[in-house]
């Protein structure tokens, strides 16, 4: 990582230093940890379904996928703080959600979400949070993959709350989520870090209105 650089923002001069820079390859490796988690967790859903060890190790998967995407959440550049505390406040609702399943079931944690599509009221939030970055990065690189999976996700999941998607379109559904995501985190590790980071002068003019409101409001 180079020293401090400085650019022109939209509301002045602003610096990208070492610290900007590591949050974005934490960012990036939260995301890699997920997409991976994921691919795997898929694959095994996919080719042993009714397998009980396969099924617990999926539950393992899950909460690693979870971490991963909790640590990505925290180092991501959001210019709207609530969008961002929205998006981690799902991630929290979808987690908890899990555990009280997971600890309430004798069933491993998948299976039983699948076999009761109403815990998506509670586990997908976990995957709106997901689905969050996944906007935000087609709306600022325009990148096609997450384009993609911003609408595919909602419609996978809603699809089996409603029963409305048969087995094989919700396997393929799934099989291409897992792939366009391993493709969008990797294309995110070879993306130049600083347009990551955005323009910090927003940042800046966004605080300073926050504080601004707050001394009038007092």
């Amino acid at each position: 990582m180079s020293e401090a650089t400085v650019y022109q923002g939209q509301f002045g001069e602003f610096r990208i230093d070492k610290s900007d820079r590591l949050s974005v390859i934490i960012y990036r490796a939260g995301l890699m940890v997920a997409a991976v988690c994921f691919g795997i967790a898929t694959f095994l859903a996919i080719k042993f379904p009714t397998d009980t060890t396969v099924l617990n190790a999926i539950t393992f998967l899950y909460a690693t996928f979870c971490i991963g995407l909790a640590v990505s959440l925290a180092t991501i550049h959001i210019y709207l703080a609530p969008l961002h505390r929205l998006l981690q406040v799902f991630l929290g609702i979808g987690a908890v959600s899990s555990v009280v399943i997971g600890l309430q079931s004798s069933e491993p944690l998948a299976l039983y979400v699948y076999n009761h599509p109403l815990t998506l009221f509670g586990v997908g939030f976990t995957f709106a949070a997901l689905t969050g970055i996944y906007f935000k990065e087609g709306m600022c690189f325009n990148r096609l993959e997450t384009k993609l999976l911003t609408p595919i996700v909602p419609a996978l999941l809603l699809g089996h709350l409603f029963g409305v998607l048969p087995l094989v379109v919700e396997q393929t559904l799934l099989s291409i989520w897992a792939i366009l995501f391993m493709v969008f985190a990797v294309r995110k590790l070879v993306q130049a870090i600083d347009p990551d980071i955005g323009d910090k002068s927003v940042f800046a003019y966004l605080k300073a209105q926050k504080k601004g409101n707050k001394l009038q409001s007092t």
